[in-house]
């Protein structure tokens, strides 16, 4: 049993900003289920967004967030991450040599689909997410210590249905309690649900779907971005290929080398990723193969090293001047609800990065949005918590009885990431979604009252599946399309019955509402 201030889940941006910024005097914990530099934040590609350059302003980057999110948006989220993001990025840029520069020493800005000017900030090319993520751990204090290769994988609520922590077990199986004043949710999206993904093998939706069996608001799990380019060979998806691509002018061809978004839309190859992405996988779907035409960058191989590592390990040369693109799974817009601080419906509960849902992104979230909103999140967070009285918990944990019951069966995780993929993909319809529907109701795994006896590989199924769940029940209910959530049956936005209506589950109802921020969370 070990007893904390502060304890996070979770290893990205978001977690290790709010770690850095903490008050030394806290006892600090994150836990995390794989490796600090194995999270999704360090696999980032893409840069950092904000409103810097000589002709551009934060009402730009406001009005492009908006129409990328199809007015799905909270308005009041999006003005405040997006009027803080310059002073986010000239504090780090001031600290260390974490982005790109020209020789004057100015930030090198780039351009990525949907926005309206060069914004984005970007380090080491193409690994910008290694160069954060390395600078924040940089700056972890004394009072901050990482467990490693552990899996939590229930929160410990107390009789006043307050979260004190979370129950985890390590690689050999012992099972932890951790308990803290303040619990973190930093656990990311659910890219892993789909066949094809640009995500981390460890993200499964896991901290989502604990937050939903503890019973706090899950918010917009129908909403999520499939990234128009992965590199694809021999039906499979071998990692992303930055939209900073596009950005620097590659375009989307076909074999003959026909461009492929000509005339679908005014923005071209740098549309929002929600059009791109169902355009590509409309020619895929009718056997006619997409490729990036990179034949006009100069230097790819210097400006993009990431990028180049991916297609030589996999044996694709460069100089044919195409790379072989699929769509897959990239970003979940939904998530736990919070406010702007991360609080969540659950006192002592917190969610920040991918796994909150703030509204910053609305429907579709804009390119090098979501690190910014990481880094925001985080400042945030540790703000809220270094002014707040620390109360000490007691290990009295409110749970029933353990009477060992007869293990649920479940599928294969290939199994579950295959259906997902086909039925509740880019394109959806209601026959599919009902399909899903009944085959995810087999399982029961709603009904799972103790884990204690499942392994690590049969809690992932599970979190997977009560995700997918939640995915499912929300794109079945919201009969419009919108952003990342595309219904064949449904294909047109209803703005009449669906606009800043948000579609709310938590574990004993789902309901409708119009958008607005956490109210009953709390006095922590």
């Amino acid at each position: 049993m070990t007893n904390n201030d502060v304890l996070i889940l979770g290893s990205g941006i978001a977690a290790l900003q709010l770690a850095s910024l903490l008050n030394k005097d806290l006892n600090v914990r994150i836990l995390t289920k794989g490796k600090v530099r194995t999270a999704n934040s360090y696999l980032a590609q893409g840069g950092i967004a904000a409103a810097i350059g000589e002709h551009d302003h934060p009402a730009k980057h406001i009005a492009d967030t908006l129409e990328a999110g199809s007015y799905h948006n909270h308005q009041g989220a999006v003005e405040q991450i997006i009027h803080a993001a310059p002073g986010l990025i000239k504090f780090i840029s001031e600290q260390e040599s974490v982005f790109d520069k020209n020789p004057n020493g100015e930030l090198l800005l780039g351009m990525e689909g949907a926005h309206s000017e060069k914004r984005i900030v970007h380090g080491g090319g193409d690994a910008t997410g290694k160069n954060v993520v390395e600078f924040l751990i940089s700056r972890l204090k004394d009072n901050v210590t990482i467990d490693e290769d552990v899996f939590a994988y229930e929160l410990l609520m107390d009789s006043k249905n307050r979260c004190i922590g979370v129950k985890a077990k390590e690689q050999d199986g012992t099972i932890k309690y951790y308990y803290s004043t303040n619990t973190i949710l930093a656990t990311g999206g659910c890219g892993q649900l789909f066949t094809y993904t640009s995500n981390a093998p460890t993200v499964n939706g896991d901290g989502i779907a604990m937050a939903y069996r503890a019973g706090a608001e899950i918010v917009d799990m129908e909403f999520i971005q499939f990234h128009p380019t992965l590199l694809y060979l021999n039906g499979e998806t071998k990692g992303l290929i930055s939209e900073a691509v596009r950005g620097e002018g590659a375009i989307l061809v076909t074999d003959d080398g026909s461009p492929i978004m000509e005339g679908v839309h005014p923005l071209k190859d740098l549309a929002p990723r929600h059009v791109v992405s169902q355009k590509i996988y409309e020619y895929l779907n009718n056997g006619c193969n997409v490729y990036l035409d990179i034949s006009n960058i100069e230097n790819f191989k210097e400006r993009f090293p990431s990028i180049t590592s991916i297609c030589e390990e996999n044996g694709l040369q460069l100089s044919e001047g195409r790379i072989p693109v699929a769509p897959g799974s990239h970003f979940l817009m939904g998530g736990v609800k919070t406010d702007l601080t991360g609080r969540t419906s659950i006192n002592g509960l917190y969610a920040i990065g991918e796994a909150a849902c703030t509204g910053l992104h609305g429907a579709n979230r804009l390119a090098s949005n979501s690190l910014l909103e990481g880094l925001y999140m985080g400042e945030k967070l540790s703000t809220w918590l270094n002014e707040s009285a620390s109360e000490e918990v007691h290990g009295k944990v409110h749970t029933a009885p353990f009477i060992p019951k007869e293990k649920v069966i479940l599928p294969d995780i290939q199994q579950i990431k295959d259906c997902m993929m086909e039925r509740v993909g880019i394109v959806r319809v209601a026959v599919n979604l009902q399909k899903q529907k009944a085959w995810l109701n087999r399982f029961n795994v709603l009904q799972i009252d103790n884990l204690d006896a499942y392994s690590f590989e049969e809690m992932t199924k599970i979190f997977m599946l009560i995700t997918a769940n939640l995915i499912t029940e929300s794109a079945l209910k919201r009969t419009e399309s919108r952003g990342g959530h595309y219904r064949s049956d449904y294909p047109v936005e209803d703005n009449l019955h669906w606009l800043n209506r948000t579609i709310t589950h938590t574990n004993s109802q789902e309901m409708e509402r119009n958008h607005e921020h956490i109210e009953t969370a709390l006095a922590t």
